[in-house]
Parts: C-alpha cells; structure tokens; sequence
C-alpha cells in the first residue's frame, strides 16, 4: 500500500504526514504474521506428522542400538568347543579332557558339556523332531562362559585343545560378534538418513510456508520499510512465530510418539512369558525406549523447532535483499 501524503497548516510549516503508514503499522500486541491462519494450522499439523515419524526413527534406532549391545554382550561371554566324534576315539572321554583344560584356564567362569541328546535338539529346527540321529556324527558342543573381570587367553586355549583333544575346536564367536556390529551400524546410517529426509522436508515446508507468509503480507512488510524498520527486526517477527509453530508442531508429534512407545511397552509387559513375547525380546531386545530415548526425543522437539526458526529467518533475510 503506497502511503499517502497530506499537508496541514501555515505554508512553511508543511510537514508530511504518512496517514496511510501510521495505520498500517501493527500494534505493539500484534505479530506481523497471523497467528491463526489456515496455512499456519496446515504448516503445524505438517511439523507435527514429520516429528512423529522422526521420532518413531529415533526410537526404532535406539532400540536396535540397544538390542545389538545385548547381543554383542551376550556372545562375547561365552565361546564354544565343538568336538567332532571319531571311531577311533572316546567322544565321551575327549569331552571331559576338553571340559578339565577349560575349568583350568584362568578367567573360565562356568564349563558346561552339553549330552548327546542336547546336542542332537540343537539340531532340530533344521532337521525336523522325531529323528533318530544315534548313526549320525553329531558334534557334541561345550559351552564355556567368559569371566568378565579376567578374559582368558582364548589363543593359547585353542592350542591346547588341538594338541591334547584330537577334534576339537574352539569358536569365539568373532564373526557373529562383527556381524551384529555391522548391522547396527547399518540400521544406526539408515536411521539416520531418513531423520535428514524428514527435517530437510520440514525446511522446505518451512521455507514455503515463510515466502507465502511474505506474499500475503508484502504489503505490510513495505509499510514498515517506509517507516525506517530494520530487515532484522522484521526477520525476527517471522522467527519468533514459526519458533512457536515448530514448538507445537514438534511437541504433538513427540508426544504422540512417546505415548505410543509407551503404550507398546505396556502391552509388551502384558504378553510377557509368551512366545511371541520371547522372540520379541530377543530380536529388539527391551521395548522400552528408557530415559536414554525419551530424552532423545525431547531433543529431537528442540531440534525441529530450532530448525523451524532458522529457515524461516534465512528465508525472509534472503527475501527482504530481493525487495530492497
């Protein structure tokens, strides 16, 4: 709107007047942008989704990061002997001498031989119940856990037992262990990649959101460079409203996203002891997300609606150069 000039009084007391600025200045309780619009509601509810399904990320990530510790944890405790039956052997007696070299070496916890019929069950997912494996040469496995305060020389036990066990192997889990590390590593980048993917939406939602803010209130915006406002003053009015959107925006999503969390850890604790329960627990470990993850999202809130705040800054301090 172009302001209008008018003159009162004495010839040289001609002084202009902007009638038409004055009243288009926004009063001090008033934001240049409007508070309550159908694009800020449709910008909130946008905020509010993406925080949602960042979360769900964030939370499946942790979740997966702290299952993968378990798992890690509970490989590197314990290490195997395989002894593989012979004909020409006593598999029975080569299972003591393996059992005795092993309680021997220091930082040993527990040795425990599994039986024939323990090592022929392990055998069964595989093979199906029901068959008869006595002609067979099923291995017959030694589980030995790892003391956690002194870790044994497993080397020198693997030496030991290929010398005095003819048969036996010793298994370290290494390659199970490298491979939990890699997949979590693997969900950990993925995880990560999609949450870049939902705040680099987020700006550009932001980002439009802003320009058409602008356009709707361009008017206003030339009215207060007439009146001699700085362009920091006016990008400071836009990011003070879009902070409080993506605040908002950010918490409904968080929350929603906490409370689900939440509710399928309740839901957990009630089919607790089950079988589905059990492989649950064993793929993702605890449900719970804990306060590690809780916490992980209320930053990620802060995160959204500091992300919100800047790109709307960028964005009007870049449109105001073009208007200038």
């Amino acid at each position: 709107m172009a302001a209008q000039t008018e003159y009162y009084g004495d010839e040289e007391e001609k002084a202009p007047v902007r009638v038409a600025a004055v009243d288009a200045l926004p009063q001090s309780e008033a934001s240049i942008v409007p508070a309550d619009s159908i694009a800020g509601r449709a910008l909130l509810a946008v905020i509010a989704i993406m925080t949602f399904l960042a979360a769900l990320t964030l939370g499946g990530v942790v979740l997966v990061r702290s299952a993968a510790g378990e798992w890690q944890s509970a490989v590197a405790r314990e290490i195997t002997i395989q002894l593989r039956p012979s004909d020409q052997r006593d598999i029975e007696a080569d299972v003591q001498s393996a059992v005795t070299l092993a309680s021997g070496t220091p930082g040993i916890a527990s040795v425990r031989p599994y039986t024939k019929q323990e090592s022929a069950r392990l055998l069964e997912p595989w093979l199906g119940s029901g068959l008869v494996l006595d002609e067979l040469p099923v291995p017959r496995l030694i589980v030995v856990r790892i003391a956690a305060d002194e870790p044994p020389d497993l080397p020198a036990l693997g030496k030991t037992l290929a010398e005095q066990v003819p048969g036996a192997t010793l298994d370290d889990h290494r390659v199970w262990v490298e491979r939990m590390r890699a997949m979590a590593r693997s969900a950990v980048v993925v995880g990560l990649s999609v949450l870049a993917l939902v705040l680099a939406a987020t700006m550009l939602s932001v980002m439009f959101a802003t320009r058409g803010a602008m356009s709707t209130n361009r008017q206003i915006i030339e009215v207060l460079f007439v009146v001699g406002a700085k362009a920091g003053f006016i990008a400071s009015e836009f990011q003070r409203h879009f902070l409080l959107v993506g605040l908002k925006g950010g918490a409904i999503g968080g929350i929603v996203a906490m409370a689900l969390f939440a509710l399928v850890g309740v839901i957990s604790d009630w089919f607790k002891g089950t079988a589905g329960e059990s492989q649950a627990t064993a793929l993702f470990g605890s449900l719970s997300l804990g306060p590690e993850g809780y916490g992980a999202v209320i930053g990620l809130v802060v995160l959204v609606a500091a992300v919100t705040a800047g790109t709307s800054r960028l964005t009007v301090a870049h449109t105001l150069k073009s208007m200038e």
